[in-house]
């Protein structure tokens, strides 16, 4: 909390960083509404914006006059715009500014909501995914073993002349042979292929509760770990409502739910296709979602609606899928923001189908189990 005494406004911003106001606008960028799509957004609206979230944060001066508040949010402004978090477009003459939030405020966000999300966790720090296999590396973590061809030539030097020792008896000069030679074996380290799958269905605003907003920073917090973290993994994002559509990371926080059904079959179909093109040890599909299948792709194109029950339909041919994914080796995680017991119905189908994971959570700890789950899977052994 920043309070600052008022004396006389001297224009300057009162110590106030880009960095703090960044955090203060985190649920303005994030929040999620079916009336106004955030590109929409204008410079009166970020001016709005950053009045509400420094009274919020209690970080406005004290006793500053109207004319020079307005001056004073005028500079935090151009300030976010100086230092690359947000640009404008548009016509100044005209008054017709448009603000678009950038790469680099897309990774702030991500980077405050996986440190919000693991304060909770009590996580400190994190490596590669384990598994119980061995492989020759850098890092030593198992006993050595004989040289073969291909292996990381990470010798063991002591392993290595013992073994001429012993073939040769001690003595000058020595003798090395190939098969001496000996390597130190490090754990496998496997990479991993996510599509995180995200329901955009008009339920998941419905009733003013907003699940939306809580599962698109799950999103950006796991693309910032799987970036600094496991950069050897892949992260795509999948939006499903009538049909489904890949969106980039760096789009997620403007993207908005839509008066829309739930095609999870057809999420399910571009997530296996964009996994198809990964060179990965593992595959995964992470759904988040607050209803059951709703909707369905027919051959002509045309799509089947029935939001009302478990439509037979729309679930075999959904289930059809699952059963495709099964087949490729994807696991399915499914976690699941309501209770309803159509959702829990087909939930179980899926997990039994993919014997993957099923949780039942809120969307005030989302977060915290799917991040959860990522960071302490164990893999399968890979021959």
């Amino acid at each position: 909390m920043k309070w600052v005494k008022y004396g006389k406004f001297t224009g300057d911003d009162f110590g106030i960083s880009a960095e703090d106001l960044m955090r203060a606008l985190s649920d303005f960028f994030l929040q999620s509404g079916y009336e106004r799509a955030l590109h929409e957004m204008t410079m009166d609206d970020l001016k709005d914006a950053i009045l509400r979230a420094l009274e919020q944060e209690n970080m406005l001066p004290r006793e500053l006059p109207p004319e020079e508040m307005q001056r004073l949010i005028d500079q935090l402004a151009q300030k976010l715009m100086d230092e690359g978090y947000v640009t404008a477009s548009g016509d100044p003459r005209t008054q017709e500014i448009r603000i678009d939030t950038t790469d680099k405020s897309n990774d702030f966000l991500g980077f405050k909501t996986l440190k919000d999300l693991l304060g909770s966790l009590g996580h400190a720090s994190f490596g590669a995914h384990d598994t119980r296999d061995l492989a020759t590396g850098v890092e030593s973590s198992g006993a050595s073993k004989q040289y073969e061809f291909g292996d990381t030539l990470n010798l063991d030097i002591s392993e290595t002349l013992f073994s001429a020792f012993r073939r040769e008896g001690v003595g000058l000069p020595l003798n090395l042979e190939y098969q001496d030679l000996h390597v130190h074996q490090a754990e496998y380290q496997s990479s991993c292929a996510t599509v995180l799958m995200l329901d955009c269905s008009h339920s998941m605003i419905l009733y003013g509760e907003d699940r939306f907003t809580p599962a698109k920073k799950v999103a950006l917090a796991l693309a910032h770990l799987i970036r600094t973290q496991y950069p050897g993994d892949s992260l795509r994002c999948v939006l499903f409502h009538d049909t489904a559509e890949e969106v980039r990371i760096s789009d997620l926080a403007r993207v908005q739910v839509g008066p829309y059904h739930t095609n999870t079959r057809d999420g399910l179909i571009l997530a296996q296709r964009l996994l198809a093109n990964e060179k990965k040890d593992m595959k995964q599909i992470i759904m988040i979602t607050d209803g059951k299948p709703s909707a369905l792709t027919l051959e002509d194109g045309r799509v089947y609606k029935n939001p009302f029950g478990l439509d037979p339909l729309v679930i075999s041919r959904t289930l059809e899928e699952v059963s495709r994914c099964k087949r490729q080796g994807i696991l399915i995680n499914t976690f699941m923001l309501a209770s309803d017991y159509g959702l829990i119905q087909f939930v179980q189908k899926v997990t039994e189908i993919c014997r993957g994971k099923a949780y039942f959570t809120t969307p005030y700890n989302v977060g915290e189990y799917l991040l959860m789950d990522y960071m302490s899977r164990k893999t399968r052994t890979v021959h």
